[in-house]
This record gives structure tokens, sequence and C-alpha cells, in this order.
């Protein structure tokens, strides 16, 4: 056959799948007015995460999953965006991580609202500017982000899904790799990636910004100004990659949480974040991850966090496998909570994959 045989083929096959989407969002429509007859958000985690799950059992390739789901990601987007257009707030300006996750969980449908701060995140969702939230929680290489734990001590938002984004830095300017003589990011950004630059550019001067923003303009304005940062920021800001993957651990990633008013159904594989603080005598965390052994219950994390209100006290934020609702889970969250002296769970959701 001849290449505009086949390119006749794919035309034909570009009209069927056209034809098929245009059933799926109307289908989509249907469900979404029952969720509002209903009261429900359109922000389904558990769901969204059942139908990239059946993608991956049925892909025979040759795309690979990973380029499935991109290709559903912004099929889901735009037929949620029929449904309700979804406001999503996130720590900004854009092109920050947090932004790159927000978009790998929503995609480019979503009405996307930065935000300077962590707190002010949390307030868009808190008061109902935005329909949830992205966050940072804790990134492999160099711990919490205490902001975001500190911030759930006295927020009622739930924790609805996570998503866990592989860091992969990269060196954005104007000009040449010999000609760079400043290099510009956010402290967390030049410390995941320190012994390349002391490698590659060790008479350079590292320059801590406020935001990914401010760096990629000064890089935009002065060719001997590099600025590290996610691809993404080369495309908004009139930049290119110098040198791509220059972090340190090519393992490096950060999880993320999406984070909004109501809780998730089930999923099956699920995992549930506690907040909780207990008394102050000898023995006292011993004991509380005692009655989470004893039921069976795998912790996953366990972070301390110095108490604002009581010097010496502390609030642990532990993850257990497991949904609030399953009988082991709900009984050892109920010992615990009459053991702690303060207790709050923060949410039941789906665990990344």
């Amino acid at each position: 056959m001849s290449i505009d045989s086949w390119r006749r083929m794919v035309d034909r096959l570009d009209g069927e799948i056209l034809a098929r989407l245009s059933k799926r969002a109307a289908l989509v429509l249907r469900i979404g007015r029952a969720k509002v007859s209903a009261g429900r958000r359109t922000f389904a985690p558990a769901r969204e995460k059942q139908i990239y799950a059946g993608l991956r059992k049925r892909n025979s390739g040759p795309l690979s999953d990973g380029a499935v789901r991109a290709v559903f990601r912004e099929i889901i987007s735009a037929c949620r965006a029929l449904e309700e257009p979804i406001r999503v707030a996130y720590l900004g300006p854009e092109a920050t991580f947090t932004h790159v996750a927000a978009r790998g969980i929503f995609g480019v449908n979503a009405e996307y609202l930065p935000a300077r701060d962590i707190r002010q995140v949390f307030a868009a969702a808190e008061t109902g500017r935005a329909h949830c939230a992205v966050v940072p929680i804790e990134n492999s290489s160099e711990g919490a982000v205490r902001e975001t734990l500190d911030t759930f001590v006295a927020s009622e938002l739930r924790i609805l899904s996570e998503q866990i984004l592989p860091i992969h830095l990269n060196l954005l300017g104007t000009g040449p790799l010999s000609g760079v003589r400043r290099v510009c990011s956010r402290p967390i950004a030049l410390a995941q990636c320190r012994e390349w630059l002391a490698e590659h550019l060790p008479a350079a001067e590292l320059v801590e910004t406020a935001s990914t923003a401010q760096a990629a303009r000064d890089a935009a304005r002065d060719r001997r100004t590099a600025v590290v940062a996610h691809e993404l920021a080369a495309s908004l800001y009139g930049l290119r990659v110098i040198q791509a993957h220059i972090e340190d651990d090519e393992r490096n990633a950060t999880r993320f949480l999406v984070i909004g008013a109501e809780s998730p159904p089930r999923s099956g594989r699920d995992k549930t974040s506690v907040l909780c603080s207990v008394p102050h005598k000898a023995g006292a965390l011993w004991r509380l991850l005692n009655i989470i052994r004893r039921h069976g219950i795998n912790m996953t994390y366990l972070y301390p966090r110095p108490s604002r209100d009581k010097p010496w006290e502390y609030f642990f934020f532990i993850d257990l496998e497991g949904h609030a609702e399953d009988r082991a889970v709900a009984a050892a969250l109920d010992r615990a909570r009459k053991y702690c002296s303060f207790f709050k769970v923060l949410g039941s959701f789906p665990r990344a994959d």
C-alpha cells in the first residue's frame, strides 16, 4: 500500500475515534447531571484510578502505558470540564513542580489558581474559591514539607488522593553552559543538584529565589544567568534546556496530595492519614504504635512536628495502609482515638501507583 492509502486509513480511524469520544462525552454529561442531583463533586479519584488500571490491562501496545494514560488524562479532563469546570489551587507560580503535578492529575482543561504559599492554597479550597487544591507533602531526598503538615492541624480539609512525581531538574537559560555565571532557583531545587553544580559550574554564584518564575525571568533577561527548574518553565518563559536531568539522585520524587471538602469512597487499594498527639509521658508513642501493630496494619509514614501551643509536645502525622472503613483500620483508629490527647483522621484515599 502507498503512504496516501495509509493516511486515508488513519483519517477514517480519526473519524471513528472522534465519534466515539462524542458518545463518551454525552454519557459523561448524564453522569454529571446525576452527580449534581446527588450533591457530589466532579473529581472522583477512585473512579479515575479504576479507569487507568483497566486501560493498563487492555493495552497491548505499541503505545506505552504512560502514553495511553496521558491521552486519556486529557480525555477525562475535557469530559470533566463538560460536567463542571473544575478549579484547582496550587502552590504557584506557573511551572512549579506542584503546578506540573496538578496538570498531571487534572489535565489542561482545569482552571488553575496559583497561590503564594501553602496556607493560601488551603484557604482557596476552604472558602470554595477552588474545588480542591494540590500541595506537596514530602520529598524522597529532602523530607517532609513542614508548612503543609502544620496547616493540616487547624484545617478541616480532607485528603482526596495522592500523586508521586519524579523530580527531574533541568538547567535552563538562553546562553551556553560555558557562559553561565549565576544559577538561580528555590533553595530546595539547588540543594537537590548541588553535586552536579559543584562539578560542572564550580565558579557560578548560586542565588536562592522565592519562586521558579522569578528565577526564570532573571534567566530570560541575562544570558549569563541560568535557572534550575522543570522543563515546563522553558516554554513558559522563553528559555531552552541547557542540560537535562541534573538532579543528583535520579530516584528523586515528591509526593503531592489533592485536598478538598469531601471524602472519596473506597478504591480497594487505599491509604489513611492521621494527625494525632499522645500524652506527654514515658512510652506514650510506643503504646500508640503498638495499637497499630496489634491490628496488623502496615504504617508507611511517621513524622513528628512540634506543637505551637505547648513546648516540647508533638503532633504525629501517620499514614496507614487501608481505608478508615476497613474493619481492622476502623478498630485501630477507634482505640487510638481514645488513647490520644488529640486525634484527627485527615482522610482515606486511593494509594498512588
